[in-house]
């Protein structure tokens, strides 16, 4: 069975997530700026790259390798079209982490942002402990009322994510990462505009 997120335009994601009424689009390029800066990494791997939202922040001084991961080609297609300023670091890879973990390369750090939802707390556990990085900064939503996904002209686009969807907890994050070996090292917040937020755990190893 296809995952819903091959079939979502990269123009519909980002049309929506850049809504005045949504904002997380602008939200995540400025926590991004602080992921990229917070850490002495020199790789970093970005699960769910999409259309490589933050790489802007990226100095090839600091990092000498980006492993950008996403389930959609065409996304990842994107992102090399929009950076070749990084085509010396930035590679992009092809993976659907739900069964094909053991493809990812190691990395010094790993961002997920907006991607422990979409394959739940165990497979999550499941490509960390395969990377085994130093650092691990995890973005999530926290929702106000049951409509995870924010009104806007581009909802429909985005029915079918209902059947991949898991609502993320930060108390239950925070514990299923302890379970493999890592410790809460900071937790950052972001409101947005529709009365959600976006919480940054990061955890080192």
């Amino acid at each position: 069975m296809s995952n819903p997120w091959e079939k979502i335009s990269l123009d519909d994601y980002e049309n929506h997530m850049r809504l005045e009424s949504v904002m997380q689009l602008q939200a995540m390029n400025e926590m991004m700026k602080y992921q990229f800066d917070a850490y002495p990494v020199s790789s970093v791997m970005i699960l769910g790259i999409a259309g490589g939202n933050g790489l802007v922040h990226i100095s090839k001084g600091k990092l000498k390798k980006i492993y950008g991961i996403d389930i959609n080609a065409s996304y990842l297609e994107e992102v090399i079209r929009r950076y070749p300023n990084l085509n010396e670091i930035l590679e992009c890879l092809c993976v659907n982490l739900l069964n094909n973990t053991e493809t990812l390369p190691k990395a010094d750090m790993v961002i997920a942002n907006l991607l422990i939802e979409y394959i739940g707390y165990e497979c999550f556990q499941k490509v960390i402990k395969h990377v085994v990085s130093e650092f691990v900064s995890c973005i999530i939503q926290i929702n106000t009322e049951d409509n995870w996904i924010s009104d806007s002209p581009y909802l429909h686009v985005f029915d079918e994510l209902e059947q991949v969807h898991h609502q993320i907890e930060e108390k239950t994050l925070r514990e299923i990462m302890i379970a493999i070996g890592y410790c809460p090292v900071k937790t950052l917040e972001h409101s947005l505009p529709n009365g959600k937020k976006l919480v940054q755990i990061d955890f080192q190893r």
